[in-house]
């Protein structure tokens, strides 16, 4: 079962997608912003994590740079998701460390296919 953090501090993002990857078989963890982030991806170990680029405390930028860098933590895919999708976001996100993006609202199957090919297949369906 791939398990995976989610950090978002939108409750209803958080729901919904929470409620369809469960629903798929995922185990999801939810963080409310960066700096909750970057703590439980190292003591979770999660397979991936999707982040949410404009987070509370610390942004989404800053907590992925803070994943990637940390020594328990940086072999941790991580998945940017965001509704400001914006000339470049994608290449800004690459380059704070994301290995992926993916924009709001989520098309699950696309995420799904995204998740899979980062964390290694996995078995869920």
């Amino acid at each position: 079962m791939i398990k995976v953090l989610y950090v978002e501090d939108n409750e209803d993002n958080v729901f919904v997608l929470k409620s369809r990857l469960t629903r798929k078989g995922y185990t999801v963890l939810i963080a409310a912003d960066g700096a909750e982030g970057v703590s439980m991806a190292a003591s979770e170990q999660p397979e991936v994590v999707l982040m949410d680029l404009s987070l509370p405390v610390l942004d989404g930028w800053e907590a992925t740079r803070r994943i990637k860098a940390g020594e328990r933590t940086r072999h941790i895919p991580v998945i940017a998701l965001t509704a400001h999708a914006m000339t470049g976001d994608r290449e800004k996100a690459l380059a704070a460390g994301c290995d992926d993006f993916d924009t709001k609202p989520v098309e699950i199957d696309r995420l799904i296919g995204k998740i899979r090919a980062l964390a290694g297949g996995g078995g869920v369906s």
